[in-house]
């Protein structure tokens, strides 16, 4: 006996879209099967008809436990800074259903210990299933970083590191995610291990010496109004730091991707490599897809702004370009927001805040976007807002696919949704950067594992009905591009 019937939608599958339904026991996937064959007696029925089923948005990029720690400044005083619930629900409303955070590993002691200390604020606090990165960085210990098949064997396989430490010293303190870059003796070290466990690396790519000699003379010559942060963050820094971290990787035999690609520059490198036959593979963010850094110069432009930065329209442009051709592999959002106020309390390039507060619209938009406006198939869509971030970082099949055994994780999209976003169409915080923004088609239902989520406008679902989900990555990304 099946508990629900979902019915009448176009479902998007491993095998293609058509008119399935389909039949879900307790949190999975029973059955996909075709029209009326799956007994509907004593299950839940929902209609899906005229909307689009597609698998449960994944986002691979969310700062979220560590706004939360014990003693963690407020950014603005009185407000809670945004943690694991204001995530989760702008996630579970707008379509996504598993989110992946960040935590630093610890270097002494039990490191598994240490990362589930650090994602502690997730329990009880979660509309979505969740995971994370684990970061190593300059301050890492041989011993801890000798130490990551632990991580491994945890059901924590991928790893993040910096290049970079963004902004130079006296900026720093306006930060509330664990960054420290990595310097080239541990990269290698971290990437050796990563290869011999079977784990994947995620890379902030920015040439460090660069961006901070920016920074020098964007002081000397006038340039330290925030909208001049992209001439610091340029795209010659991600050019260099991509080329230099594929040369160590192709070495070194890791599989690695990088996290929010901005610039032509970068994805070319990108390109080339996995034209080489190397497993490198790109995330982009909904943000550099949407806007380029003419928005900087809006009264308000700090609102648009997240590290690295945003470039060129010609970059955002080819951004799309290398989504379409497989080049990029999937969306995110670095979703790390607080108040309006406070994002546009930053007036110069050290002060300008960081974060975006895209986990909401990212399905919706991408939808929009890529599908209406662009004619991005309803297959390759899946992929780039869910499938491939499961299959990269080993949370596949069971995320990421509407088949029999896989978590009944479901966005049901409403192709006639057609409006422009307000904030009342929204529910965390204050402002959104894609306020006004015409949208055709908008998620209207979510399940998580076979509960309804959101459903007609209302929250159904509960802050503990989200779960840590372990990891394993398939060997075959991690060998060469496989997708």
């Amino acid at each position: 006996m099946l508990d629900m019937v979902i019915k009448g939608g176009t479902v998007v599958t491993p095998s293609g879209t058509g008119q399935w339904d389909i039949g879900i026991s307790g949190e999975q996937i029973a059955a996909v099967a075709l029209p009326g064959l799956l007994p509907e007696e004593g299950a839940q029925v929902v209609d899906a008809g005229g909307r689009i089923v597609v698998p449960g948005g994944i986002e691979t990029h969310a700062h979220a436990a560590a706004n939360v720690q014990p003693g963690a400044r407020e950014l603005v005083a009185g407000v809670p800074n945004a943690g694991p619930i204001e995530h989760s629900l702008g996630a579970i409303w707008g379509g996504t259903t598993t989110v992946i955070d960040f935590a630093p590993v610890p270097n002494e002691g039990d490191l598994v210990r240490g990362i589930h200390e650090f994602i502690e604020p997730w329990r009880g606090n979660a509309y979505t299933d969740y995971s994370t990165h684990c970061i190593y960085n300059q301050f890492s210990t041989p011993d801890a970083i000798s130490r990551y098949g632990e991580l491994v064997n945890a059901g924590f396989p991928s790893v993040k590191i910096f290049t970079t430490d963004i902004r130079p010293p006296e900026g720093r303190a306006n930060s509330l995610t664990p960054i420290g870059k990595i310097d080239a003796g541990r990269l290698e070290h971290v990437m050796n291990e990563i290869a011999r466990h079977g784990g994947v690396l995620a890379v902030h790519g920015e040439d460090d010496e660069l961006v901070m000699y920016n920074y020098l003379l964007a002081q000397q010559r006038g340039h330290w109004d925030w909208y001049n942060v992209h001439l610091i963050h340029s795209k010659t820094v991600e050019d260099l730091a991509f080329r230099s971290t594929v040369r160590l990787a192709e070495r070194t035999g890791v599989g690695l991707y990088f996290v929010h690609v901005t610039a032509k520059d970068g994805l070319d490198v990108i390109s080339e490599a996995r034209s080489n036959g190397l497993p490198v593979y790109g995330e982009v963010l909904t943000l550099a897809l949407s806007f380029n850094c003419d928005r900087y110069r809006e009264p308000d432009g700090m609102k648009y702004h997240t590290y690295p930065s945003l470039k060129y329209e010609e970059d955002r442009l080819n951004l799309w370009d290398g989504l379409h051709r497989s080049d990029l592999t999937f969306t995110a959002t670095d979703s790390s927001f607080t108040t309006y106020l406070d994002k546009i309390a930053g007036r110069n390039v050290v002060d300008v805040r960081g974060g975006n507060i895209g986990i909401e619209i990212r399905m919706g938009v991408n939808y929009t976007e890529a599908v209406v406006k662009q004619g991005m198939t309803l297959e390759r869509f899946a992929d780039v807002t869910s499938t491939n971030a499961a299959k990269l970082l080993g949370l596949y099949p069971r995320k990421g696919a509407i088949a029999a055994g896989s978590d009944a994780d479901l966005c049901i999209i409403d192709p006639s949704y057609k409006k422009a976003l307000t904030m009342a169409d929204l529910h965390v915080r204050d402002y959104s950067p894609w306020e006004g923004w015409e949208v055709d088609g908008w998620p209207t239902t979510v399940l998580l594992r076979g509960k309804v989520m959101v459903d007609g406008g209302q929250l159904l679902g509960t802050a503990d009905d989200g779960q840590l989900i372990p990891r394993k990555i398939d060997p075959a990304p991690l060998s060469r591009p496989a997708f």
